[in-house]
């Protein structure tokens, strides 16, 4: 009987839609991501890429237009396929509201975002014509099996799962991030982006200088260690030559001590003689006188 081989199923990393509808949109769309990537260092963040949740079925999908995954690193990917990243969903994503949105629209991407684990879900409606002023909806959760709920006041609501706060008192949206400084603008990123590029580099410039210095530091300790060696050298054959010198002294020494004995040893022996020469001529003369008075 013939096998049947699987049928390879293919996540198209487009979905032949535009990422916006007009600049305003695109500007808002880049605003928030790269901010939001900026500020987490550790995590995935992306702006319109299809979200696959479910392994098997590439026709549910949706592509948020900013969406942050935490616990996911940072790195290309075609699409996010949920299935194969530890089935970490997104915990927030953002939908900026264009003109061509519909209401219908707007309640499948919350239905999408609700069913398939986002912990918090934004839109923002930027001004246009038909607008005064900017709005700002969200619902959060902290269990994915409940249901979004709506955030009742977005005036200076702080993200549970982002610590970012939404401030609306004026004209456009403002945000805020944890350590207190404001979203900044794409040339204002830039500009950080070059002054930290900037300040690495002149850090490195110190390390190359510190470790040159550590360097020639250590090639001065190498020269005073060998100096110090030939000096120990020295030191070793000068105190080997004063231990001979002071064999040498203490035989000479030894010699004269052994030569001044012999010298009074001789001169007692001579002085010996001498006595017993002059008491045999002493003995000698009274013989003499005795001879003599016998005649």
């Amino acid at each position: 009987m013939e096998s049947v081989k699987p049928e390879l199923i293919v996540y198209p990393d487009s979905d032949g839609l535009p990422m916006a509808d007009n600049t305003a949109q695109f500007g808002w769309i880049v605003f928030i991501k790269e901010n939001l990537d900026a500020m987490l260092p550790d995590d995935f963040v992306a702006g319109d890429l299809l979200w696959y949740p479910v392994k098997g079925r590439n026709d549910i999908r949706m592509a948020p237009d900013v969406m942050v995954v935490i616990g996911r690193p940072k790195g290309y990917r075609g699409s996010y396929q949920q299935f194969n990243e530890d089935d970490i969903a997104p915990k927030v994503v953002f939908e900026i509201f264009s003109p061509n949105n519909t209401h219908t629209e707007m309640k499948e991407k919350h239905k999408f975002y609700e069913e398939y684990g986002a912990l918090e879900y934004y839109i923002y409606y930027p001004v246009d014509e038909s607008r005064s002023i900017d709005g700002l909806d969200g619902w959060a959760r902290t269990d994915p099996s409940r249901p979004l709920k709506p955030v009742p006041d977005m005036r200076n609501w702080k993200s549970p799962a982002l610590g970012i706060i939404f401030d609306i008192s004026g004209a456009e949206l403002n945000i805020i991030r944890p350590d207190g400084q404001h979203f900044l603008s794409h040339k204002e990123l830039e500009q950080r982006s070059i002054q930290a590029e900037e300040k690495a580099q002149e850090a490195e410039t110190k390390a190359q200088e510190a470790e040159a210095k550590a360097q020639e530091a250590e090639e001065k300790a190498r020269e005073a260690e060998a100096k110090a060696r030939e000096a120990e050298e020295k030191a070793r054959e000068a105190e080997e030559k004063a231990r001979e010198a002071e064999e040498k002294a203490r035989e000479a020494e030894a010699k004269a001590t052994a030569e001044h004995a012999a010298r009074l040893h001789a001169e007692e022996q001579a002085q010996q003689e001498r006595d017993a020469r002059d008491a045999l001529m002493k003995r000698i003369q009274e013989l003499e006188q005795r001879l003599s008075a016998g005649e």
